[in-house]
């Protein structure tokens, strides 16, 4: 969930396009200091800023104004937000419609070779044509939230592609022996670089499954040039710089850690951020990424301390308070502290509304583990947590959330007369999020909740149909811990032990592809490369229908590209453009 909060800002929100070149320059300077502003968080000033000047006239003005308006509906799920954010970003690709040329680019290369447009286009047509491409992605985005009907899907879709085939284009015309660099060329070819870069970095990253749907219908991804693509745009001094790198910086500290192995680049994360967080010191953006770069790194108490430090920064708009809370939350359950997990996790029941769902069962979690004494202070109990989970669900383009599927599944048992306790389920729902990864990193952390956390966790099960469910799942979880202390023997003992007792389980059906994931993982890293793909595959292949299924395909995905791409010596191979 935290993923679709945040990706749209960064990915898309704050892409400003350019308008006539004649006043380019002026432009430029405005929309920087727009940007300053919005580095600083200054949010009410920019928006005072921007309504000086007329929207309408500007596509600079007119996709800052709704990039602002589409960050607020998405960070507040508001219908009256959504609304009006969808409303001005169709205003905005009304202007950028008339400077196009005859219509779009695509609509005029169907007729033409594509060489030629490089010159039938002028700079400014071409400029308007990043803007127009940006405005369909925004708005797709807008018609996901808006309408969950199928139709609305559908037009979605076809933004999307539409938007897609406009980068493509484009960065074709770069190619092009034909195309003349005008004096704007650095920031038009930053703009293409940024599109076409975001594309082939997601596309590529989904499951094969939907890969290939989308290669059948026209999108491909390369994972390797997107990431060229965005590097060499934030390498560049023009207005996208940034916005690469803000994308970049996502990838390596959230998209390759939450739906990959769990292993973000924390090298190239720091060098992007530095220059950023040392002429914005008190920036909210630059501070929470700040955060989760010591997240990963293991560094919780320095992470901890960042995102306060973040909170504090500023006080317009507290929606982005609730990304630092998240955050706060998974923190604090790594160093099992259950208390203070509970409390970050009722401040966003009660302030937020992302997912009630996931925060009630959390915060039911979190009462779990502690003893009933220590539940007392507290207004509410884990059972009436759990009972609640089912009624607060929601629905995102006509989907329900899979984190909000995953916790009604797991509180089904609270719902009888004498409900049987889950074993630890807040260290489950760390599997999901990927947290081993960062406990595994502190000896003292990881023995904690092998001792503490699993120890006989089973107990209140015994002799139900959940027993083998929840002792699989035990199991499981046993064998991330043992992997990470070192002791792979007696962790592959433990993946196996799963796959055992594949046919007894009756409801965690997920345990068995991802005891396959996990063995996997374990295999490339002892070196058995031909053993490790063959029980990724036998997961991706064989299973289907489970809870959690797309995040435990992204992860094999991200594990096979991982493999593959490394020869023998380690080297990785840099693709050319698809």
């Amino acid at each position: 969930m935290l993923l679709l909060i945040l990706t749209p800002p960064l990915v898309q929100g704050e892409m400003i396009q350019f308008m006539l070149v004649t006043c380019l320059c002026n432009l430029l300077s405005l929309c920087l200091s727009c940007l300053i502003l919005l580095c600083s968080y200054k949010y009410l000033h920019m928006l005072s800023f921007l309504k000086i000047y007329t929207i309408k006239d500007s596509m600079y003005h007119a996709l800052t104004y709704a990039t602002i308006l589409e960050m607020q509906a998405m960070m507040t799920f508001d219908p009256e937000h959504i609304l009006a954010a969808g409303n001005t970003m169709k205003e905005a690709q009304a202007v950028c419609q008339r400077t196009l040329h005859r219509g779009t680019l695509t609509d005029s290369c169907f007729s033409h070779l594509v060489n030629n447009c490089a010159v039938i286009f002028t700079s400014e047509e071409l400029h308007a044509e990043v803007c127009y491409a940006e405005c369909l992605l925004q708005r797709a985005a807008l018609t996901f939230l808006q309408d969950e009907s199928m139709i609305s899907f559908i037009k979605g879709g076809i933004k999307v592609r539409n938007s897609y085939q406009t980068y493509k284009e484009l960065h074709t015309v770069l190619q092009s022996s034909t195309y003349v660099h005008g004096d704007n060329h650095g920031h038009f070819e930053g703009g293409v670089k940024l599109g076409v870069g975001a594309f082939n970095l997601m596309i590529s990253m989904l499951p094969t499954r939907t890969l290939r749907l989308l290669e059948f219908v026209g999108f491909s991804g390369n994972k390797e040039f997107g990431l060229q693509q965005l590097t060499e745009g934030s390498a560049g001094q023009t207005f996208r710089s940034f916005l690469c790198n803000m994308l970049l910086l996502c990838y390596h500290t959230f998209m390759s850690f939450i739906l990959g192995t769990g292993e973000g680049d924390v090298e190239d994360a720091e060098k992007l951020l530095q220059p950023y967080l040392k002429q914005y010191p008190k920036g909210s953006i630059f501070l929470f990424f700040a955060g989760r770069i010591e997240v990963i790194k293991g560094n919780l108490d320095a992470a901890i301390e960042r995102f306060e430090e973040c909170c504090e920064a500023q006080q317009q708009w507290k929606q982005f308070h609730h990304m630092c809370y998240w955050e706060l939350m998974w923190c604090f359950t790594y160093k099992r502290h259950w208390k203070m997990a509970y409390f970050y996790a009722d401040l966003l029941s009660k302030e937020n509304a992302w997912s009630k769902a996931t925060y009630a069962y959390m915060k039911g979690a979190y009462l779990s583990m502690l003893t009933r004494e220590e539940c007392q202070p507290f207004q509410e109990s884990e059972v009436a947590l759990f009972r609640q989970v089912h009624g607060l669900k929601q629905k995102i383009a006509g989907k329900s959330l899979p984190t909000e599927k995953f916790a009604i599944r797991k509180a089904r048992r609270y719902l009888t007369e004498n409900p049987i306790t889950l074993p630890a389920p807040p260290l489950e729902m760390m599997y999901i999020w990927n947290g081993y990864t960062v406990i595994g990193k502190h000896k003292d952390l990881t023995e904690g909740i092998f001792v503490m956390g699993l120890d006989c966790c089973t107990l209140c099960s015994e002799g139900t149909e959940f027993s083998i469910d929840d002792q699989c799942l035990v199991s499981l979880l046993k064998g991330l811990c043992l992997k990470h202390l070192g002791h792979q023997e007696e962790a592959e003992a433990y993946f196996t032990l799963v796959l055992c007792n594949e046919t007894q389980i009756k409801f965690d059906h997920y345990l068995v592809p991802n005891a396959l994931l996990e063995h996997g993982l374990l295999c490339l890293e002892q070196g058995r490369k031909e053993e490790g793909i063959k029980l990724l595959e036998t997961a991706k292949q064989n299973y289907k229908n489970y809870s959690m299924e797309s995040r435990t395909h992204f992860r094999i995905q991200a594990a096979l590209h991982k493999a593959k791409a490394t020869g023998e010596n380690g080297i990785h191979t840099m693709p050319s453009s698809p």
